[in-house]
């Protein structure tokens, strides 16, 4: 008898069996990987965190590249800036001393004009007639005099011979002063006529430039007229008034007493030389809610670069400072104790010092206190500085605008 095949039961367990050793194989490689993951995880972090350490401690130990320069010692002009504005010497508006009809205007609007030159002609005519009444009255009374100094003569000789009384000799002669007051009387007129005639010739009192024309011919102008014919202003030499404060008062009176200071004018933006003028005087008081004094110069105006009412930058020399320590502007820094630099030691190490400064002059410094002449001072790269920074310096290119020399004209 043949044997029988396996049961449904035992089918399903022989599958069963023959399954469970793929499933186990299968979970010990998925916690292989993840162990392997890990592992190479912190690896990984473990060589970050070495070479970001490693990094760190390159950078503290690197040295800062720096612009640096050698401090000098070298004369330096000495100036006081203030603001001013341009005032003319002289400004005339020039009226009318008669009343009549403008025939002619000899300016142009603009013109320079010298004092004595015709401006302007009024109607001579009426002036003119007024003249030669004057004269014809003077002739008149002068001829009546005569008539009377004769009758006074006829009157004498009667006299003494006992003719006439002597009421009549003196009637004559006080006829006689009356005509000798007529003639004073007329010729005052006649000089009065000749007046009015010569200020029908409007001219000019000063040397100066004619503004606008304000009145065109043909109008009629009178004395008591509010507004004039024209304005004149006296541009050649020309003033500037500015002002300092009063603690610089001291210094600019005593160099008045040794010479006379130089000021020089500049554009709005101070960056362009508008003239070289002198001081001429300084005001009588000070200003108490500004605190400062204004002070009168006088400039050439060759080039008429400067007009009345203008606003200037004024530079006003005082001296020269002899072998002033000097450094860039650009290396002083600010601080709670006050002004202070970088100074490369001979170690390569910047160091804080403090310092003092007596007063800056274009890019430059000049320093009272704190430095010595060929230190180095750090002027580019000190806002990655700390004090005792190791530092690579290298020759830095900030120029230095100042010239030391004072301005031309004087011998101090």
């Amino acid at each position: 008898m043949p044997p029988s095949g396996p049961s449904e039961g035992e089918t399903q367990s022989n599958q069963q069996t023959a399954t469970q050793p793929g499933r186990s194989g299968s979970g010990r490689w998925v916690w292989i990987m993840l162990i392997l993951l890990v592992v190479v995880g912190v690896i990984l972090y473990r060589i970050h965190s070495r070479v970001e350490s490693a990094s760190k401690d390159t950078g503290n130990n690197a040295a800062i590249s720096v612009g640096v320069t050698t401090t000098q010692k070298r004369d330096v002009p000495y100036y006081l800036t203030g603001l001013g504005s341009v005032t003319a010497f002289y400004t005339v508006t020039i009226h009318t001393r008669v009343d009549g009809e403008i025939m002619k205007v000899y300016f142009r609007e603009g013109q320079f004009v010298h004092a004595g030159d015709v401006l302007v002609e009024i109607d001579p005519r009426p002036f003119q007639v007024a003249l030669d009444q004057a004269e014809g009255q003077l002739a008149k009374d002068q001829a009546s005099q005569n008539d009377a100094k004769v009758d006074l003569s006829r009157y004498q000789q009667l006299w003494q011979e006992g003719v006439i009384p002597r009421q009549q000799l003196d009637s004559q002669q006080a006829t006689v002063g009356q005509y000798d007051g007529a003639i004073k009387s007329d010729q005052a007129q006649i000089d009065n006529a000749k007046l009015q005639l010569t200020y029908s010739r409007v001219t000019s009192p000063i040397d100066g430039r004619v503004g606008l024309r304000l009145v065109d011919p043909g109008n009629i102008v009178h004395a008591a007229d509010t507004n004039g014919i024209l304005v004149i202003t006296q541009v050649q030499p020309i003033a500037v008034i500015f002002t300092l404060p009063e603690d610089n008062l001291p210094e600019v009176v005593a160099e008045m007493k040794k010479r006379q200071l130089l000021v020089e004018a500049y554009n709005r933006d101070n960056n362009m030389k508008l003239g070289q003028g002198v001081l001429l005087t300084l005001d009588n008081q000070i200003d108490q809610t500004t605190g400062t004094i204004k002070l009168k110069s006088q400039f050439d105006n060759r080039d008429q670069t400067l007009w009345p009412n203008q606003f200037v930058n004024i530079r006003l020399f005082l001296n020269v400072r002899k072998d002033a320590i000097v450094i860039p502007t650009a290396a002083i820094q600010s601080g709670a104790q006050g002004p202070f630099v970088y100074v490369v030691s001979s170690g390569n190490q910047a160091q804080v010092r403090s310092i003092q400064t007596e007063f800056s002059e274009g890019n430059i410094s000049v320093i009272r206190e704190g430095l010595n002449e060929g230190e180095e001072v750090v002027v580019d790269g000190q806002d990655k500085l700390q004090s005792g920074a190791t530092v690579s310096a290298h020759t830095s290119n900030v120029t230095r605008s100042s010239s030391g020399e004072a301005p031309q004209g004087l011998h101090p």
